[in-house]
């Protein structure tokens, strides 16, 4: 795994200022580094080393030095290419996936992408034609972000490799935080910095002369299959499954894997042969899943190193993981991913995880709620939104909530895994008019996709376009570099997925059971207790801890000071009213506090 960061204009020297900005991610590639200048482009690279050890340092370049590439990922099945590539007359000098992109670019253009199997964001500019082709992987696994500013167009595996050069301009993009209050983290392909993009997942770009072309090569579509039965559904996932956790397993140094109580994890642990396995928890046990992680390695002859991660560590960390996630990220198990991928790193350099299979397979609890409470949903749509109205008169509490949720169209509640204010909170709390009209202006295309499809189906979509890109993969990369460790997540395995995605809903999830292939496929080498253990996510104590003195006193602090985006005396009531108890407000606090953080970090906390 590497990092890489370019630009193109017209400097006349591109040495020094690539070299600076190549330093800023250095994180991500502390093993070497690599340059390419010419009078128009510059490439700086920083290099993991997990293929070809010695000889795989980047750029790379093709046979006449025509082409040069830049690469963040892995291609698991680039030896096959290789093959393909040197039948057809391509001769090669390393022995690694870079350059077999590169020769396949020469021969296939942008039809290698549907070729590819593996996670990458990548750049490969033609040097004679003065073009640069880009592209970022099916899934969004790994980064690609880009800008245009004062004619120089920059793109990087991070933006704060951008923001040393002296053409780029610093501005926050106040419109982003009316979606983040929603979603907690950035959910479209703007960023939070004005005129810095992301190039989305399943997209590639072109670029040259300033004109400036995107377009998508890849779309997921759920479109289930009735043909075959369970077992076969059964049967053709589980082959697909030990095959990527194998392809995965491919290096040239030792793979780990991480293992959390959960069935996702445990699997990949259990199937892989690792001889180590990573685990985080908390003090308090409701908070840990350490002794769970020991038990299950021993049964599976491995290696579990695990860390208690205190409340001082947790805070200590919490403004330099801000750092190393370019935008702000309310998810509070961002930072036991950090602590548990520098406990990895310290023994390994590549861990396999277990992202990816709820989205695929099912595997959300609220999946279930049209089987669970199907009763209700039978109750016609208009006399549940009156109901739902009068509900949310009254203060929330669980069974009203339940009435005021069911009240209103799945397109008006559910945004995908994390939902923390609502649209009129987000305008009750701004101090500013809005800019947007809200959540919908992101989701609403997505749902158009899916307006035919069952409800549960309709969630999964939503999550994996934007839940699993935004928080999820987001999290796991920039952690994990952050410590330069490579992880790697066979659940997102192109293969894989592209059988998944036709599975019926009936064996994904009902009202006893969700993930049901996947977890009959686990029970094999998986305790019950496990196979069937109902989705947690990573459990953090950050409610707990908003209640002690020193943590309340540091939030309270800051949203005295907030003045500039909120409104103070709403935020602190609900700071106030979740230490007294009063009401869990412990996600919605969190979300602005992390927000008022990273602010401080990139933008000193006055306007740029």
């Amino acid at each position: 795994m590497c990092g890489f960061v370019g630009y193109i204009n017209k400097e006349a020297d591109k040495k020094d200022n690539i070299k600076k900005m190549a330093d800023l991610i250095a994180h991500r590639g502390p093993d070497s580094e690599g340059f390419y200048t010419d009078e128009d482009i510059a490439l700086g690279f920083r290099r993991l080393s997990i293929i070809d050890l010695n000889n795989g340092s980047q750029p790379i370049y093709n046979e006449d030095n025509s082409m040069v590439i830049v690469f963040n990922g892995e291609i698991y099945n680039f030896q096959y290419l290789r093959d393909e590539l040197e039948i057809k007359g391509h001769t090669f000098k390393t022995n690694t996936d870079t350059e077999v992109l590169l020769h396949g670019y020469e021969e296939y253009k942008e039809g290698l992408l549907d070729k590819l199997r593996g996670m990458f964001a990548f750049v490969i500019y033609d040097i004679k034609n003065k073009e640069i082709f880009a592209a970022r992987d099916f899934y969004g696994i790994k980064p690609f972000y880009y800008a245009y500013m004062n004619d120089t167009f920059f793109f990087g595996s991070e933006i704060k490799s951008f923001l040393i050069h002296p053409d780029f301009k610093r501005e926050l993009n106040e419109k982003m935080l009316e979606y983040y209050l929603t979603f907690q983290y950035s959910p479209s392909k703007e960023t939070f910095f004005k005129n810095v993009f992301k190039l989305m997942p399943g997209h590639y770009l072109k670029y040259k002369d300033g004109d400036l072309k995107i377009k998508r090569y890849y779309k997921l579509e759920f479109e289930e299959d009735d043909t075959k039965t369970y077992e076969e559904w059964r049967s053709g996932v589980k082959k697909r499954l030990e095959d990527s956790v194998k392809a995965h397993k491919i290096s040239d140094v030792e793979v780990g894997s991480f293992l959390s109580s959960g069935v996702d994890s445990s699997y990949i642990a259990a199937s892989s042969d690792v001889d180590k396995t990573f685990t985080v928890g908390f003090n308090n046990e409701k908070y840990s899943e350490i002794s769970y992680a020991k038990d299950l390695s021993e049964t599976i002859n491995t290696e579990n190193l695990s860390k208690v991660i205190t409340k001082e560590e947790y805070f200590k960390n919490l403004s330099n993981i801000m750092y190393y996630m370019d935008e702000p990220l309310a998810d509070p198990s961002a930072v036991a991913l950090y602590f548990v991928t520098k406990l990895a790193s310290e023994n390994v350099k590549v861990s396999l995880s277990g992202e990816g299979a709820d989205e695929i397979f099912g595997g959300y609890n609220i999946y279930q709620e049209p089987f669970v409470w199907s009763w209700y949903y039978k109750v016609p749509f208009p006399i549940r939104k009156v109901i739902g109205a009068i509900a949310g008169l009254f203060p929330s509490h669980r069974g009203l909530n339940f009435l005021v949720r069911r009240g209103k169209k799945l397109e008006d509640r559910f945004v995908g895994n994390a939902f923390i204010f609502n649209n009129k909170e987000v305008s009750k709390i701004l101090t500013k008019k809005r800019q947007t009209k809200g959540f919908q202006d992101l989701t609403d295309e997505f749902y158009e996709d899916v307006k035919y499809k069952d409800m549960p189906t309709k969630m999964q979509y939503i999550d994996f376009n934007f839940w699993l890109i935004g928080d999820i993969l987001l999290k796991a990369d920039k952690m994990s570099m952050a410590n330069s460790l490579e992880v790697r997540v066979p659940f997102l395995d192109r293969p894989l997925i592209e059988y998944a995605r036709h599975i019926p809903t009936k064996y994904k999830v009902d009202a006893q059971k969700t993930k049901k292939i996947f977890r009959d496929i686990a029970h094999e080498k998986l305790e019950s207790k496990v196979s069937e253990k109902k989705k947690l996510g990573f459990p953090v104590p950050i409610r707990v801890w908003m209640k002690d003195d020193d943590v309340y006193s540091e939030i309270k602090t800051r949203f005295n000071n907030a003045s500039k985006f909120f409104n103070v005396d709403r935020i602190n009531k609900l700071l106030d009213d979740h230490k007294i108890g009063k009401a869990d407000n412990s996600r919605k606090v969190w979300t602005i506090y992390i927000f008022l953080l990273w602010y401080d970090i990139y933008f000193g906390g006055v306007e740029q």
